[in-house]
């Protein structure tokens, strides 16, 4: 009797591994980029607000115009 041969695609322990680490290391990475993009929209708000408030404190009464838009 002939052998008979089944075509099955079995994923291995470190296959699974290793899409297991490429999956974390994809998230760590949106991670890194989520806290990157808030820290320079917190920076930019801040510098912002010191500058209106550098404004104020010079005495100046349309400090909003004079710094400019924020965006």
């Amino acid at each position: 009797m002939a052998p008979i041969y089944r075509f099955t695609t079995r994923v291995s322990d470190t296959e699974r591994d290793d899409h297991q680490r490429q999956t974390m290391a994809l998230a760590g990475l949106a991670v890194s980029l989520a806290l990157v993009v808030a820290g320079v929209f917190l920076a930019k708000h801040l510098h912002h607000a010191a500058s209106i408030e550098d404004c104020l404190l010079q005495g100046r009464v349309n400090c909003d115009l004079l710094v400019g838009d924020f965006r």
